[in-house]
């Protein structure tokens, strides 16, 4: 499937401004998890790949798994190993290291059977609401998925858990629309320019003297080993 234009510049827009936000999360996940050399790792709803350059980085063997295809294609420009759908039960080439963001209980069931016996699953979505400025921006987000719940539910071993401050931040407003539309929390199908408009004004107590916007978070994430 060819992404459509408007897709294609949404996707770039998390690639280039959003995608990095959440960098400290990925990096605390692997400082823990001690990723490296050796490792290999699949990343979940990879979106443009950022995740597997960092691990990359580390010496890792880092592919990724994106349904969404204009983002598959800039991970892809990226020179990435990323395909539409999690490489099923083949053990022939089992994974270390399992790490999505937020992934329903389907797409872990689906993507599961790549990862080794004792090999880590990291999961990761919005702390509590009260710490998180986005989900609550145009009256509130999607609840977080209760990551315990989907650890019990795919028969995961629990291993540990980890908050990360992850601050949102932008060189102006117009950045910050752009940025928060490519997450796709926000509901375009109406007006996409009525959306732009009402995230602008509900930015506005988020402003800085110097026009940037700052939007403080917390994550959680979970680590489980699979039996």
């Amino acid at each position: 499937m060819t992404p459509t234009p408007t897709a294609t510049l949404v996707a770039r827009d998390w690639a280039e401004i959003q995608e990095r936000m959440l960098v400290p999360l990925y990096e605390a996940v692997f400082d823990r998890l001690e990723v490296g050399p050796g490792d290999r790792l699949l990343g979940l709803d990879c979106g443009a790949g950022l995740a597997l350059l960092l691990a990359a980085g580390r010496g890792a063997a880092a592919t990724g798994v994106e349904a969404e295809p204009a983002r598959r294609a800039l991970a892809r420009e990226r020179l990435l190993e990323v395909a539409a759908a999690p490489p099923g039960g083949s053990r022939s080439r089992p994974y270390d290291v399992l790490l999505g963001f937020a992934p329903s209980a389907a797409a872990l069931d689906a993507a599961l059977p790549a990862v080794r016996r004792g090999g880590a699953v990291v999961l990761a979505d919005w702390g509590p609401p009260e710490r998180c400025t986005v989900p609550a921006v145009l009256g509130g987000g999607p609840a977080p998925h209760d990551l315990d719940a989907l650890v019990a539910g795919a028969g995961l071993l629990p291993d540990g858990s980890g908050r990360v401050f992850c601050p949102f931040g932008y060189a102006d407003a117009d950045s910050a629309v752009r940025g928060l539309v490519s997450t796709g929390m926000y509901d375009a199908a109406g007006d996409p320019a009525q959306l732009e408009k009402e995230l602008a004004e509900a930015l506005h107590p988020y402003e800085r003297s110097d026009g940037s916007v700052w939007l403080p978070n917390i994550f959680r994430y979970v680590i489980a080993r699979v039996p």
